[in-house]
């Protein structure tokens, strides 16, 4: 018989492990993986973005999936108690562009490795795939596993969402919840990458522009609008503003995308720029002397788009056309039609009905001694460290209320 069960030996899941155990109580965690916190080692491209150096409000500013059920559980555990965790246990972390916080060795697997020891250290351990959430009378009795039962007044489950199912996120959760009589509202990916209408992001494939600003609207409502970087590939486009985009535009497919090549110039003074390039090079090609404003890959697509011959010279360019130019420089537009599957998310979107869930203590409301953490829960936010957080909060929660 022990206090407290805990499915999914994740970010939330080890989190949940150590708080519960630091305050006595005897717990298992059950993991279908052979190791601990797989997907800890894959973020931040392996580097493990683990939170965002920021304050409580702007933190919940980049939650845009149901924040104001965080409230009390970021505040309880904040970004910067994240940081002194592990400063406190010999991990010296650093601060980078957008406050993201990382290991100063930028090894994702100093974080698996600190958070695993701690549990081994302190709970038993047992690999089993949960096949059965068992209550009784409305309240938690146990876990039934593929071979064993499990006993328990307490169980939790972080087992995550959908995104990438190779380190186990395969939707274990939703099921265990359903059982229980949960809603689970439809998972979706979030930070995944967006599909676009046509062949020009192929013939960009590879391609990474910096410092671009990107908006997105329907109907000319605008739903999204960044700066930053993006990258074309063979479906669309991805990278970091596009990632954060996709958490925004929920299901409102198909929409435009606009990509202002150089936002820090109006048009006025793009025009002016123009004229000057077009004077020091009158005698050149128009193709030639784009490569002053362009990557050489854009260039031949940007002179397609533009309708003007790639051999015309500059100095028979007309006010017309150099119209044109500026126009599309500040507005290369696709059409974005849906998103990659949810595999291929750095999160979920979906998940538990928080509804059903006491913010105060992550205990269900419809079954006692019932209780979620991380990703498995309806919250997602942006990139940044964010998820990573919500993961650390919820299961600290979660542990600190079994017990």
């Amino acid at each position: 018989m022990y206090d407290v069960i805990i499915i999914g030996a994740g970010a939330a899941g080890m989190m949940a492990a150590i708080t519960a155990s630091q305050n006595g109580a005897k717990v298992l965690v059950i993991e279908k993986n052979k190791e601990f916190g797989l997907k800890i080692g894959i973020t931040g491209k392996g580097r493990c973005n683990l939170t965002n150096n920021c304050t409580l409000n702007e933190f919940l500013e980049n939650v845009p999936t149901n924040p104001r059920f965080l409230y009390r559980a970021v505040t309880d555990f904040s970004p910067e108690d994240t940081m002194e965790f592990f400063t406190s246990r010999g991990i010296p972390l650093k601060t980078e562009r957008g406050r993201r916080v990382f290991p100063e060795s930028d090894s994702a697997q100093d974080i698996r490795r600190c958070l695993r020891k701690e549990v081994e250290s302190n709970c038993e351990c047992v690999k089993d795939t949960v096949k059965q959430l068992l209550v009784e009378n409305g309240e938690v009795v146990g876990v039934k596993g593929f071979s064993k039962t499990y006993n328990a007044s307490n169980v939790i489950i972080a087992t995550g969402g959908m995104s990438y199912p190779k380190t186990g996120s395969t939707g274990d959760g939703y099921r265990l919840a359903s059982q229980a009589g949960h809603t689970v509202v439809t998972p979706r990916g979030s930070l995944v990458p967006l599909v676009c209408e046509g062949k020009l992001c192929r013939e960009l494939m590879g391609l990474s522009l910096r410092n671009v600003a990107v908006k997105f609207t329907k109907n000319e409502k605008t739903l999204y609008s960044d700066e930053g970087e993006l990258l074309f590939t063979h479906f669309g486009v991805s990278g970091p503003t596009i990632l954060s985009a996709s958490a925004v535009i929920g299901k409102n497919y198909p929409v435009k995308m606009s990509i202002d090549l150089k936002p820090a110039l109006d048009k006025e003074t793009l025009d002016k720029r123009l004229l000057r390039d077009f004077s020091d090079n009158k005698n050149k090609i128009y193709s030639n002397v784009l490569s002053g404003l362009l990557p050489s890959k854009l260039i031949p697509v940007f002179v397609n788009l533009s309708g003007i011959s790639s051999e015309k010279r500059v100095n028979e360019i007309t006010k017309e056309e150099r119209k044109r130019i500026c126009d599309l420089l500040k507005d290369l537009s696709f059409t974005v039609t849906g998103t990659r599957p949810v595999e291929e998310a750095i999160v979920t979107s979906g998940g538990i009905n928080v509804k059903e869930i006491n913010p105060s203590t992550m205990e269900s409301r419809i079954v006692k001694g019932l209780y979620f953490a991380g990703e498995v829960i309806d919250v997602d936010a942006y990139t940044g460290g964010y998820n990573l957080q919500i993961a650390f909060s919820t299961g600290r929660l979660a542990g600190e209320s079994v017990y």
